[in-house]
């Protein structure tokens, strides 16, 4: 079967490179190739499957909507299953936490949510430009690959990319980032216009898994209120639990001006982004940003039974917990291997930095793991870190499971 994706695929396609099997089973974190062979999984969908495979609890709710004729698409007119899921995600994840945000309905990727915010950002400043951090990954579609720093990603646009003013990303060696952006913003010979907004993700995972610190994400909050600049996180691949909170910022005590949300807001993998906004800029003319498949309706019975999952098994107090296993074992078993290893991460999203002896054996590492029945990826500069983001719902045997894999192929490409 692999032989019609090597005479009919696009070359552009990337992760099958990296694990050369026709997957064709999966349940929670374990994937199983079309020959049966069992691949602990790592990756999680880069992150859009934080609550399992076939999860059976949201997979029900799905077929259940699905055996009655329901409406499957309906741009953005009022249906049942979009008023469920506003109800839903009112009641459970903005009330609880004091937030009144706006719910705006996407075209169906990430990118088109951070493209959104960009549009909305600059219609309500009448400003143009924006700033982004360096270690930052937006999305791929013009506006969002502006913000996005890794060399390769930025090539392949083909145009100028514009209008973004790069600043370093907290815990930067050498330099006090915070202090960089008020000098941008105050000295009136910096160069630099004030801008619509700030963007930024609490914890870069492409960029390497750097997790920014509370107080350098409240400085950033207070700079944006002094300089009447908008604050938008970018909470695609952190955000859903994947820090140990809905949404990666609540650590902070900050409420961003805009948060763009997709990946495993939809529950089950299927296709959903959202762009929530403070009300006062709520702004858009109708249909001034629109996508047909905005009005998704399993995406939105998916979502609103993985918020429901969410919340009835307290998967952000499980998250924690499982964090601590990940953390002692990475610090106890990893990190001895190699004194210039260093690890970094929260929640379910950690990365072992391997840079500093060679970048390559990140992806050599991948591959070992690959070998042993671990999928996991490599994120980084120089693609030097090795990536472990399962989904949040991994039985505790299987995480160590998967974790003793990694120690084992780590073990494997120092020897050589």
């Amino acid at each position: 079967m692999s032989s019609i994706f090597e005479t009919r695929e696009s070359q552009v396609r990337s992760y099958c490179r990296k694990y050369p099997v026709v997957f064709d089973h999966a349940k929670n974190a374990e994937l199983f190739a079309e020959d049966g062979t069992r691949y602990i999984d790592f990756l999680a969908v880069a992150g859009s499957m934080n609550y399992g495979h076939n999860n059976p609890e949201i997979k029900q709710a799905i077929l259940e909507y699905l055996s009655e004729d329901r409406v499957i698409n309906a741009l953005d007119m009022y249906t049942t299953a979009k008023a469920e899921f506003l109800e839903t995600f009112t009641e459970l994840i903005l009330a609880p936490r004091g937030l009144d945000y706006k719910v705006m309905c996407c075209g169906p990727t990430g990118t088109n949510g951070v493209e959104a915010a960009l549009k909305l950002a600059r219609k309500n400043t009448k400003r143009t430009g924006v700033i982004a951090f360096g270690g930052a990954f937006h999305g791929m579609t013009l506006g969002s690959l502006a913000m996005t720093t890794d060399r390769t990603s930025r090539e392949g646009a083909g145009v100028p990319l514009e209008n973004v003013t790069f600043v370093p990303y907290d815990g930067t060696r050498g330099f006090d980032s915070l202090a960089y952006l008020r000098w941008v913003l105050e000295d009136d010979h910096s160069g630099i216009e004030k801008p619509a907004a700030v963007v930024l993700e609490t914890i870069q995972a492409e960029g390497g898994i750097n997790v920014a610190g509370v107080e350098w994400l409240r400085g950033i909050r207070e700079i944006c209120d002094q300089h009447g600049i908008l604050m938008i996180v970018d909470d695609i691949q952190v955000g859903n639990g994947r820090s140990g909170y809905f949404f990666s910022f609540e650590r902070a005590g900050i409420v961003p001006d805009m948060v763009i949300l997709s990946k495993s807001i939809s529950g089950f993998g299927m296709p959903m982004a959202l762009l929530l906004m403070k009300p006062e800029l709520d702004i858009f003319r109708p249909a001034e940003h629109n996508g047909t498949f905005r009005g998704n309706q399993l995406s939105f019975v998916g979502a609103t039974a993985g918020l429901k999952y969410f919340t009835g098994h307290g998967l952000d107090r499980e998250v924690r917990r499982k964090e601590k296993i990940i953390e002692a074992f990475l610090k106890n078993e990893v990190a001895p291997l190699n004194p210039a290893i260093e690890i970094r991460g929260m929640g379910m999203l950690w990365g072992v930095e391997l840079g500093a002896i060679d970048p390559k054996l990140a992806l050599e590492a991948v591959h070992a793991c690959f070998g042993r029945g671990l999928v996991l990826e490599v994120a980084g500069r120089h693609d030097g870190v090795l990536k472990i983001m399962p989904p949040l719902t991994i039985e505790d045997d299987v995480l160590l499971e998967g974790l003793d894999i990694v120690k084992e192929a780590l073990k494997e490409v120092l020897g050589k």
